[in-house]
């Protein structure tokens, strides 16, 4: 009788553990495998391909999102059970959610769908010079100073770390680094309070400068105010709203994302292409024309799906294409596709294949993988290089996303995003 209630204990205790094993690993699988967010066009069904355990089900509970399946169930009915595929319809624009649920029961996840009349953009592909001003100084690390009397100190460990932006000295707001040095210049070696902006959160740092061997007066720390580079713009909407880079522009030395108090777009010319090689990706080098009848426009914002603005009359005039409709996720198909850059000093398309569509990417700038294949292309730069970033992705006359990021031991492949990503910041 003992062995038995001894038996039964143990059974009820697997049954349990595999219970909190399968909803666990379920919950993990679906959070990779399934977006937080689907695009739909307005009264246009749409096809969602997904690979899902067992006891899944999709639930609406709003009207205005229809769920149906291969088998095209009526209407009416709102649960699809685990299915190979799931096709959604919006009735009116919106956002919805969608529910995904096990055995029924237990929310998994919610996805939010966004019902959209039908948009457009302009694919461009064309470089343009970045320039970025940070919001406040930033901190790219403390360092040592010798002072005075010879003896190496380092005043700002522990006070200032890499990626705190220093907005106010003794309340008075820094404009850049310059009014910095000259506010620690003037301090004489009084003690000093530094506003201090870290990690979103705004702190007060008390500091003492140092008279160095040269005799200025010192922090201790490296900073920076501004960042440049070259990029590729990806589109213009109606509006005269640009996107680029498909990703966010990061400090080089600490990697954050840069905090931006604005920035402007300017022409640019390519020079010169570093081939990129197995190990080393390329790299286009060239000159930014700063001045105002070569500006393009403004930058607003700093995101990690990239950089956001509008452009000016300048730009748009200089625009050769049409607009052409953006494609979801949905929409993209593994192979034959086109990516469109003007790194050869004419804009053009050049054939790439898709070989990875990742509608769960974690990494919203990594959610398409590809090959360029076009023998131009390769020849001229041996596959994607930095500067390329940004460049649109073209399929079946859709506007589907943007090169991202090169493969380190493989240039001629390298990573997207989806346009919904970019266009959803």
């Amino acid at each position: 009788m003992m062995k038995k209630e001894s038996f039964r204990r143990i059974l009820i205790r697997v049954f349990w553990c595999s219970l909190i094993f399968t909803l666990g690993f379920s919950w993990i699988y679906i959070r990779y495998a399934v977006p937080d967010k689907l695009n739909l066009v307005v009264n246009e069904e749409e096809v969602f391909h997904f690979s899902l355990p067992p006891g899944i089900t999709f639930e609406s509970d709003s009207e205005e999102v229809i769920l149906k399946n291969s088998s095209d169930i009526p209407d009416g009915m709102i649960r699809i059970d685990r299915p190979d595929s799931v096709s959604m319809c919006g009735k009116n624009e919106g956002s919805y959610l969608v529910g995904m649920k096990f055995l029924g029961l237990i929310l998994m996840k919610e996805i939010q769908v966004d019902v959209v009349d039908s948009s457009c953009a302009i694919p461009c592909g064309t470089p343009v010079g970045i320039y970025l001003s940070s919001k406040g100084v930033m901190v790219i690390g403390t360092g040592q100073v010798t002072n005075k009397t010879g003896n190496v100190v380092e005043p700002a460990y522990g006070l200032l770390k890499s990626g705190d932006y220093i907005q106010t000295i003794n309340g008075e707001t820094l404009e850049d680094k310059d009014a910095l040095v000259d506010a620690v210049n003037a301090s004489g070696g009084k003690a000093m309070i530094l506003g201090i902006r870290r990690d979103g959160r705004e702190i007060d740092v008390n500091m003492t400068p140092v008279l160095a061997d040269d005799g200025h007066y010192k922090l201790g720390a490296w900073v920076r105010d501004d960042t440049q580079g070259i990029g590729t713009m990806t589109y213009v909407d109606m509006n005269g709203c640009f996107g680029a880079l498909g990703h966010g522009i990061s400090d080089s030395d600490t990697g954050a994302l840069v905090d931006i108090d604005g920035g402007e777009l300017y022409e640019t010319q390519i020079l010169g292409i570093e081939k990129g090689q197995t190990g080393k990706p390329g790299v286009m080098s060239g000159v930014i024309y700063y001045g105002k009848g070569t500006k393009l426009g403004d930058v607003t914002e700093n995101t990690t799906e990239g950089i956001y603005g509008t452009v000016n009359r300048h730009f748009l005039d200089s625009l050769q294409a049409d607009a052409i409709p953006i494609g979801f996720r949905q929409d993209i198909q593994r192979g034959r596709a086109y990516i469109r850059s003007k790194v050869s000093g004419e804009v053009r398309d050049y054939e790439i294949e898709i070989q990875k569509v990742d509608y769960g990417s974690v990494q919203k700038n990594k959610g398409l993988v590809l090959k360029v294949v076009d023998e131009d292309l390769l020849n001229l730069t041996g596959g994607i290089v930095q500067g390329m970033s940004g460049s649109p992705i073209i399929q079946d006359g859709k506007l589907i996303g943007a090169v991202t990021h090169v493969f380190i031991n493989d240039p001629t492949r390298g990573y997207g995003i989806f346009m919904e990503n970019m266009l959803g910041h």
